[in-house]
């Protein structure tokens, strides 16, 4: 695979395209260009960056092609029947695997380009050991990883959170701590600027921001053993 050099140039037209052409007959008349503009410089840019990441010592790694999330949706609860996402979203892990915990999820598509990394709505027991860990000594060495988080302009997304302080915890509500021990992920992102998209500087901003997430990252892989 050559090196990543940016993504088509139509790449994100084709999703925007894709969103008003919901059948099949329009998508695999334009597959190729799927292939050619979004599917393989993503392969490579997972590539490149698996590489990076050996040399900076991140233990971040992609498995080519299978990290990448398949476009067709799973629509058998799903109220909105379209058959494909208008978005190419892939994921980077200790092993490789998307299942495991601790990730950089990339996300490409006309609503928004954006990396983001760390813990998404992690199973309940791993949820409850990250919790522990953020209660643990008062909270100290959270608290540190929230300002360290700050210090290299990146915060804690707040969108996904339980209305009340879960079971366990009641003793922090009101407190410092109260609006993190509710979170039900904890994720920083970042957006990529459309004009890196299409340029080989993507990795070196990827890389960039994933150094800079690396203290939640070390946080919750502690936590979780």
């Amino acid at each position: 695979m050559a090196a990543f050099a940016g993504f088509g140039k139509d790449a994100l037209p084709f999703f925007t395209a894709l969103k008003f052409h919901q059948n099949k007959a329009w998508f695999d008349e334009n597959k190729s260009l799927y292939q050619s503009d979004v599917v393989e410089p993503m392969i490579a840019l997972l590539d490149d960056l698996t590489a990076a990441f050996v040399r900076r010592r991140i233990p971040l790694k992609a498995d080519g092609k299978r990290s990448i999330f398949r476009i067709h949706r799973d629509v058998r609860f799903a109220r909105d029947k379209s058959p494909y996402k208008t978005h190419c979203g892939a994921v980077m892990t200790r092993s490789g695997s998307k299942m495991d915990n601790g990730l950089l999820y990339l996300h490409i598509g006309p609503d928004g380009c954006f990396a983001a990394a760390g813990f998404h709505m992690p199973e309940a027991a791993d949820l409850a050991r990250l919790r522990k860990a953020i209660a643990a000594g008062g909270g100290r060495k959270f608290t540190a990883v929230v300002a360290a988080l700050k210090k290299r302009g990146l915060e804690l997304d707040r969108e996904s959170q339980l209305t009340r302080v879960p079971r366990g915890f009641e003793a922090l509500k009101g407190g410092p701590l109260d609006g993190a021990i509710r979170l039900k992920s904890l994720i920083v992102e970042e957006p990529l600027g459309e004009g890196d998209l299409h340029s080989p500087g993507l990795t070196g901003a990827i890389v960039d921001f994933t150094k800079r997430a690396r203290p939640l990252l070390d946080f919750g892989w502690a936590a979780l053993g």
